[in-house]
């Protein structure tokens, strides 16, 4: 049947007129409203458990699809008086069952289980029920196109477990119901309880909101992986503008897929232009370096210093050297964390007082003085602050002398290779890796301060101007003490004001968490990702990030490259992905490397494919955030 309206010319008239079709056909199944075919849906059958955002597919139609949901709240005498009713005839039909000596059905089962349950919880006022009904229209611009339409949105809801019925012969009013007017003629309810109505409100998804919703642009940021729960892509970005600092913090056990994890992310950094640093304890970053033409820096190596008495000399762009005005002052008391970290803990007052007279008479010894014109002079070395400390003790100050005895093994002993003269790096470019692996472990705690200390001299020079990352990986070397935990803390808390961000990623999530520090580290990092646990730590994990039962399940039972990507206040659980390329730059798995090694092809295709993007080192001053690659390209 067809209707057509006429309209008057009052304005009431006028303006509902705006939202009126000029004819409506009704169908068995369709309805044609003015030049466009719908067709309604009553959803009867829904799965026993769902997930926060299970409409979400149904949202993300690609065609246009209305969803209306019609709840109503039943009263808590109604529904304990409805669930004791249905318990009876539930057990009465188990116990027909049982006397005629039948097999029980696995449905009546699973619903007086669940019943029993949404009993206890009405009685106890744990939840509420209520009835609820879904429904759905889709449209279409011919009656052809409405069929495919309604096919494929019916094979959609049949994934999610939805049984979607046609309102045939009520077409009108399954339309209706889907109008933003609060009608619910078709009348068809399902009983809910509050966590499955929560759970199906439009406004939950398992994805990370868009920064920007009216955006119709790609998203921004870099590519994490894809969601476990809707198999959408996880992409965040850690330098976005509602971002409250750029830190990020990694924790996961040994195998979890840490280091894969940060590499990704490293690389595709890259093709943001932004500038990283790593300090590497277990050489895993040397081909990735190699590919994109990065700095490479073999600590452990013979030749190569880092001299921790070099003053902070930032050269502008105009080719002018400057430093802060307090940085003498802030030197010696760095210089205080250095030795505290050498000899292995706290110093008592009087070996802190003569140190301190020893490293200003170390630095005047070379005239360097308070006078910023003399700080451009050579840098002293330790070997000179240890015989200053000398001729303190022989002069009778007794502190002075036990430090002495203290320091000879990295002036002038076994471990003195990283400090015997002046610095022989400059690390520079967009990409700067420094290597422990050869450093022995009495030195890994000082490699990993000194390195942090050359990379924050490029991070706080006010004359570059580009974002940076700078990855801290095996941060627990670091961490188990404690002065270099205090470094890390102040590193985290200044990196914002200089464009940077710290990733601190770890296996040993004791040493991070069983400290004020390690705990204020990750309090100040507003990207958090939690891969596979470890029993041991998981009930340290669940108090510090505040897990649910569902996250803590997750993360004891995570399949390699799984983890929880935590932002603010979403959370979101991913699976790591990577090109073929990216794979054999970022893998360490030794039976991949043995086969790369056999066969030079893979070698040959990444490094050439990355010579071609511009990561060689003959251009990389010019790399910067306007070169900005598709990860499809590679």
């Amino acid at each position: 049947m067809a209707s057509r309206t006429r309209h008057s010319n009052s304005p009431a008239t006028s303006a509902a007129a705006a939202f009126t079709p000029d004819a409506l056909s009704v169908a068995a199944r369709h309805l044609e409203v003015g030049g466009e075919w719908v067709s309604s849906f009553a959803v009867i059958g829904f799965p026993r458990e769902v997930h926060p955002g299970w409409l979400a597919p149904l949202l993300t139609y690609p065609g246009r699809l209305d969803v209306s949901v019609h709840i109503e709240p039943i009263d808590p005498v109604t529904a304990a008086s409805r669930l004791k009713k249905q318990l009876a005839k539930l057990e009465s039909g188990r116990r027909h069952t049982a006397e005629h000596g039948r097999l029980f059905d696995p449905h009546v089962e699973a619903a007086t289980e669940d019943a029993y349950d949404l009993s206890s919880q009405v009685a106890r006022g744990e939840g509420k029920l209520f009835r609820v009904g879904l429904y759905l229209t889709i449209h279409a611009v011919s009656e052809t196109i409405l069929a495919d339409e309604a096919a494929a949105l019916r094979s959609l809801c049949a994934s999610l477990l939805l049984d979607a019925k046609h309102t045939t012969y009520r077409s009108l009013q399954g339309w209706v119901s889907t109008l933003p007017m609060g009608l619910d003629l078709i009348g068809m309810r399902r009983t809910f309880d509050t966590s499955a109505l929560a759970a199906a409100f439009p406004f939950t998804s398992p994805d990370l909101p868009a920064p920007d919703p009216t955006s119709v642009a790609a998203p921004s940021g870099v590519l994490y992986g894809y969601n476990v729960g809707s198999q959408g892509l996880v992409h965040w970005d850690r330098f976005g503008d509602g971002m409250h600092n750029h830190n990020s913090v990694i924790l996961g056990r040994s195998g979890a897929g840490k280091s894969y994890l940060v590499k990704l992310e490293l690389l595709r950094s890259l093709y943001r232009g932004i500038e990283i640093a790593v300090i590497d304890p277990e050489d895993e970053y040397a081909r990735l370096a190699a590919a994109v033409g990065g700095t490479y820096v073999h600590l452990g190596a013979r030749g190569v210093r880092l001299n921790p008495f070099d003053l902070p000399i930032h050269t502008r762009a105009d080719g002018r050297r400057t430093a802060p005005k307090d940085a003498l002052v802030r030197r010696s008391l760095f210089l205080h964390t250095v030795i505290a970290v050498l000899i292995g803990g706290e110093s008592e007052a009087a070996e802190r007082a003569a140190l301190d007279r020893a490293i200003a008479a170390t630095y005047q010894s070379v005239g360097i003085t308070a006078d910023a014109r003399t700080w451009t002079r050579p840098s002293p070395t330790l070997s000179v602050l240890r015989d200053q400390l000398a001729v303190a003790g022989q002069a009778g100050d007794r502190a002075a002398g036990e430090l002495v005895g203290r320091l000879h093994p990295f002036a002038e002993g076994a471990f003195k290779q990283l400090f015997d003269g002046p610095s022989s790096i400059n690390p520079e470019g967009h990409l700067t890796v420094f290597s422990l692996r050869d450093l022995p472990d009495e030195l890994k705690g000082i490699g990993t301060l000194l390195t942090l200390d050359a990379v924050w001299r490029r991070v706080s020079n006010p004359a570059i101007r580009r974002p940076r990352l700078v990855v801290v990986d095996e941060a627990w070397l670091l961490m188990k003490e404690k002065s270099g935990a205090e470094f890390l803390f102040r590193m985290a808390k200044a990196s914002r004001k200089h464009w940077a961000g710290l990733t601190v990623a770890t296996q040993d999530t004791a040493d991070v968490l069983g400290s004020d520090l390690g705990k204020a580290v990750v309090a100040n990092a507003a990207t958090q990702i939690l891969l596979r646990q470890a029993s041991q730590a998981i009930d340290e994990i669940t108090r510090t990030f505040d897990l649910s039962a569902g996250e803590r399940a997750f993360l004891l039972s995570a399949d390699r490259g799984q983890g929880l990507l935590s932002a603010g206040t979403q959370r979101v659980a991913f699976q790591s992905i990577a090109s073929p390329t990216e794979h054999y730059l970022v893998t360490s798995n030794p039976a991949e490397l043995a086969a790369y090694a056999d066969t030079a092809g893979p070698v040959d295709e990444a490094e050439a494919a990355f010579v071609d993007l511009g990561f060689d080192d003959t251009d990389e001053d010019e790399f910067g955030s306007d070169d900005q690659v598709h990860l499809d390209a590679v």
